[in-house]
């Protein structure tokens, strides 16, 4: 197999923008809103198509079904592929929303899985802010009576500047929110169950109220967490490659590669995804080469074996892999 380059499935929101377009190249149309261009899905609201090659047209979940072992390797028993891996364009605040658990997102449907997820900073405005998390000692009582008085909302919250080139992991079970100025790369479980805390008062298109699920919300909430920051990157190395790694999570690890240098990727007996933030490479292995550029992403499946990733100057690479313990 070679590498996976998929067709980017493009949703429009009230919070999105044009910079999907502008900044990663995505073929948006005329709107005003894209908020997020879903790169590797594997959803009944997105099933990612491949794009080239010699399985073009044909659908990830295809895929898994029907090539597990050469895309999957080690990870070949699961029937949905694992991760949800997206780009973000926030040109307003999302809403206040909290994802469940694994446990808590079967209670709602036996189909759906938890949502742990990761961000991680392209480009933000100075006055950027994400909200991560409540303040040390919030209970709650306290957020409860908050949301019907959203002027106090604020002083539950845990909100934080934050700039090109931070990471922020948000275990599920964390209340969050993403403000406007921001685009991001996003890597998170097989998911699409969000549960809202607040909307800030505003109505939805059609100019009534877009739906809340407090109680939901309130249930599945850790108020045990408290404030979460971005996280302290760790070097690591990647053969004889120095690399970041920000998150390594029993759901996914992340890896940052910041280089000029070429470096290698070993075989692993699973899949790794890549994302290119900045610059322009030469993606190559033993069956040929491909150009790869800024905004793109590729699933190298496990029996693509060794990969060499040559940068064209100075680049910014996620390099994404489940951990060896993933029990799908």
């Amino acid at each position: 197999m070679e590498p996976l380059f998929f067709e980017p499935i493009l949703k429009q929101a009230r919070w999105g923008g044009r910079k999907l377009g502008e900044i990663l190249g995505k073929p948006i149309g005329t709107a005003a809103d894209y908020a997020e261009s879903w790169e590797i899905a594997d959803q009944k609201s997105g099933d990612s198509v491949v794009a080239r090659g010699s399985r073009k047209g044909r659908r990830l979940s295809e895929l898994v079904r029907h090539e597990g072992a050469a895309l999957l390797g080690r990870h070949r028993h699961v029937t949905q592929f694992p991760l949800l891996i997206k780009f973000l364009d926030a040109n307003d605040w999302l809403s206040l929303q909290v994802h469940p658990d694994d446990l808590q997102a079967r209670s709602c449907d036996s189909a759906e899985n938890g949502k742990t997820e990761a961000w991680v900073i392209l480009q933000a405005d100075p006055d950027s802010r994400i909200c991560s998390g409540l303040k040390a000692g919030v209970t709650r009582e306290q957020l409860s009576s908050a949301l019907l008085n959203e002027r106090s909302l604020e002083d539950c919250l845990h909100i934080i500047p934050v700039k090109t080139g931070d990471c922020i992991f948000v275990p599920a079970q964390t209340v969050h929110a993403l403000g406007p100025g921001i685009v991001m790369a996003e890597v998170q479980q097989q998911s699409n169950l969000t549960f809202r805390l607040s909307d800030w008062g505003r109505l939805g298109t059609d100019g009534k109220p877009r739906e809340l699920h407090v109680e939901q919300s309130l249930n599945c909430t850790d108020f045990g967490r408290g404030p979460v920051d971005p996280v302290v990157p760790r070097s690591c190395r990647e053969g004889d490659h120095l690399c970041e790694e920000l998150v390594a999570c029993e759901h996914f690890v992340i890896r940052r590669h910041s280089t000029g240098d070429a470096f290698s990727l070993r075989s692993i007996d699973s899949f790794r995804i890549l994302m290119l933030l900045t610059g322009e490479v030469v993606l190559s292995w033993s069956g040929g080469e491909s150009p790869f550029v800024r905004g793109q992403t590729t699933l190298l499946p496990a029996a693509l074996g060794d990969a060499t990733v040559r940068p064209g100057g100075e680049i910014e690479l996620l390099d994404i892999t489940l951990p060896t313990s993933h029990a799908g």
